[in-house]
């Protein structure tokens, strides 16, 4: 949490004192900003459904994994500030828009802020459930500040290896992070709850704990649906990604540097179903291009 000694609201503990104008680790001070407010459509289908979710995406991210998708925002590029009530009438404007649900995108790092904006557009009619999507690098304490705000989590598992976890997010202790992360998500939200109690309808209350497939990871991939398995079962959803996309920044990391195979992928889901996961999603076809990643020009802010 942010206190007089500086901020500790993720496990980087950078303690800087950004409600004097410090930058963090996440990149930004404690005032928010966002990049993009605007209905979405290529997330899972019980998130987007048809009419899209009003995903609102954050600027900065105290993560910075090497083969980010998001860079421009990760880093603070891109977004503007905005003050809580505005960020209360965005989503408002999501919800008159049409939106299915409100989608936080790496809120983690303004959680303060989205819990009052959040209270202020419920007392002005805001009945969307609300997501929280992340790529679960978070302290138990700091998602507890959430409880009774967020319906949905949507966190990343990215890797069970710390020497992955290392290598690619300068987070050894990333396993470690997020399996208590997730075990707190879980708690909150309980066993998944869809609309009008369908499978193949929106998601009101639930955890979908989201895997993207890396190049040359097919062992940890597998370990990461093991442990989700054996520890959730079906509690949870698991959404097993093949859309890793190659950015410029990895020329350092030669062995990312290509998309993930067919074979590599679906070596990963066979090994879910093996296990008896029955409660998921996958991908097929052509996933890993650009075009899953949005214009960033500040739409709805």
């Amino acid at each position: 949490m942010i206190k007089e000694k500086g901020c500790m609201l993720c496990p980087r503990n950078c303690n800087v004192k950004r409600e004097a104008g410090e930058v963090g680790v996440c990149g930004q001070t404690d005032k928010v900003k966002a990049a993009r407010a605007a209905l979405h459509y290529w997330e899972e289908p019980c998130i987007s459904g048809t009419a899209g979710s009003g995903t609102v995406f954050f600027s900065g991210c105290s993560l910075h994994c090497v083969f980010c998708q998001n860079e421009s925002i990760s880093k603070g590029k891109a977004g503007k500030e905005v003050t809580t009530e505005r960020l209360s009438g965005i989503f408002i404007e999501l919800q008159e828009k049409g939106a299915v649900n409100i989608n936080l995108v790496t809120p983690g790092h303004f959680v303060p802020q989205i819990a009052e904006a959040l209270k202020g557009a419920k007392r002005r009619g805001l009945i969307l459930p609300v997501v929280y999507n992340t790529g679960s690098y978070e302290y138990v304490d700091t998602l507890r500040r959430m409880e009774g705000l967020v319906d949905i989590y949507l966190p990343d598992f990215k890797y069970m290896d710390s020497a992955l976890g290392r290598r690619y997010s300068h987070a050894a202790d990333y396993s470690d992070v997020v399996k208590a992360a997730i075990a707190e998500m879980v708690r909150q939200t309980g066993t998944a709850v869809f609309e009008n109690g369908d499978e193949d309808g929106l998601m009101k209350r639930g955890t979908i704990v989201r895997h993207l497939v890396l190049p040359g990871c097919v062992e940890d991939s597998k370990e990461v649906i093991r442990y989700l398995y054996e520890t959730y079962g079906d509690r949870i959803y698991i959404s097993i990604m093949n859309q890793f996309t190659p950015m410029s920044a990895l020329k350092d990391y030669p062995e990312l540097n290509r998309k993930v195979t067919k074979a590599e992928y679906e070596e990963v889901v066979d090994y879910a179903i093996s296990l008896g996961v029955e409660c998921g999603f996958t991908q097929e076809g052509e996933t890993a291009v650009e075009s899953f990643i949005p214009a960033f020009d500040g739409e709805g802010v």
